[in-house]
């Protein structure tokens, strides 16, 4: 399916959703859920929380469907609506309750095999930048991190990207670059290795 068939696809179900035929919306569901529940996850870090955002998201389009100007452009506005929830949900959270450093207690003993030690410092060592990386992303002003996840990390184009954003494809490039560049000065001691 290209582009405006996708488009096509989204201004009829819609328009089937707003006469009354629900089992329209939930083709729209299926067609939108990964990605929505991506994006909350990425802006997250949370499954749970990110399921339960993306659920409120659908149920709040549902309601604002009628609202909607561009029946064709239902995708970038449904994850307009996931990405603020998101930062909405993230600014009541209690930061730093899911934060687990037990990484120094999983000891070596000396009777392990060699090539075992040598996959647990790799785990360690891939879950230590994983962790890095994500506090890092979690450290950018709030523009930059979306315009970073919604474009580099979900792979939206950035023209959608600028649509969810409410800005221009100026900016979104713009704040992507400072992303990276703020991402690549947090993260030169992993970089340099």
């Amino acid at each position: 399916m290209d582009e405006s068939e996708a488009e096509q696809f989204d201004a009829q179900a819609v328009a089937r959703t707003l006469a009354g035929d629900l089992t329209a919306f939930d083709r729209l569901i299926e067609k939108y859920q990964r990605r929505a529940a991506s994006v909350s996850y990425r802006l997250l870090g949370n499954l749970d929380d990110a399921l339960e955002v993306t659920q409120d998201a659908f149920l709040k389009a549902f309601r604002s469907l009628g609202s909607l100007d561009e029946p064709t452009r239902f995708g970038p506005w449904l994850i307009r609506i996931v990405s603020n929830l998101s930062l909405n949900f993230r600014r009541g959270r209690h930061p730093g309750l899911s934060l687990a450093t037990h990484e120094e207690d999983e000891g070596v003993h000396e009777d392990r095999i060699a090539s075992h030690v040598e996959a647990a410092r790799d785990s360690l060592e891939a879950s230590e930048l994983s962790r890095a990386i994500s506090k890092a992303i979690d450290g950018l002003p709030e523009q930059q991190r979306v315009a970073l996840v919604l474009f580099a990390l979900e792979a939206i184009p950035q023209k959608e990207v600028a649509a969810i954003m409410e800005c221009s494809v100026e900016m979104v490039k713009w704040n992507v670059f400072q992303a990276r560049k703020a991402l690549k000065e947090k993260l030169t001691d992993y970089l340099e290795e």
